[in-house]
């Protein structure tokens, strides 16, 4: 336990730190796209009966913010440690993996929910935004930063290198939340894209959150909820499964 604590303590302060960067940084890249989509398209768009495409804009830019920053804290903690070369001194302590990927994963889902939180909190200054379910609005938020906090710590494990990390950023994580759904509702595509959309478990995260601050989505949020942890399993079951086994941390 002592480990546990100790790591997950390392990886809190680790971003807190550099709070500029991990936190504020990310806040205003989600505020602009705000800005500028509300701009273009507010009055030329409708999605639900009785809200305005900017109040629609504002779950989809917290829960991208969120997840982004979930991987990011994860994979580059740990891909800094393999490269820098001192991964070594955490693999010497006596920690199991579960204890591992609870550190490195609840700091990542920690900095996923401030950044996400921080977002929320300077958007509604500006933008009317009803919450009326809260609890749902939790647990969606809890399972988005676990599953990305997860996808960032498997993608380090596998990565030896930056450059790895970043083309797993780039051409998975980065795609697949631009396609699920942040920018518009799914309904609004061709059957073939909303066919495409429905494979993409991130539509079912940020279709889930937008559910607890509009009372309508476009999927069951308890459906949206399955598939949440049932992909949080599988991904925390390999991520489990390389870090018992050494894959590319023991040379």
């Amino acid at each position: 336990m002592n480990g546990f604590l100790t790591l997950l303590h390392k990886e809190l302060m680790r971003f807190y730190k550099v709070s500029l960067q991990t936190i504020a940084a990310p806040m205003m890249s989600a505020l602009l796209y705000l800005l500028i989509f509300s701009h273009a398209l507010s009055g030329r768009v409708a999605i639900y009966p009785g809200v305005a495409y900017t109040s629609f804009l504002v779950p989809g830019l917290v829960m991208m913010a969120l997840m982004q920053n979930a991987f990011a804290n994860a994979s580059s903690s740990l891909i800094q440690s393999k490269v820098s070369g001192n991964l070594v001194f955490m693999l010497l302590a006596p920690l199991r993996p579960l204890a591992i990927y609870g550190g490195y994963v609840l700091a990542a889902m920690a900095r996923g929910i401030v950044v996400g939180l921080g977002v929320l909190l300077v958007a509604v200054l500006f933008v009317e935004v009803p919450l009326q379910h809260p609890v749902w609005m939790l647990v969606f938020a809890l399972g988005a930063s676990g599953i990305l906090g997860t996808l960032g710590l498997v993608a380090a494990i596998w990565a030896e290198k930056y450059d790895q990390i970043a083309s797993f950023q780039n051409f998975l994580v980065v795609p697949l939340t631009f396609l699920s759904g942040v920018f518009y509702s799914v309904h609004s595509l061709p059957p073939f894209w909303q066919a495409a959309s429905h494979v993409n478990p991130f539509f079912y995260m940020v279709d889930g959150f937008r559910y607890a601050f509009f009372g309508q989505a476009d999927n069951d949020p308890w459906l949206s909820l399955a598939i949440v942890l049932v992909a949080w399993a599988a991904l925390a079951a390999g991520a489990m499964r390389m870090l018992d086994r050494g894959y590319h941390l023991r040379y």
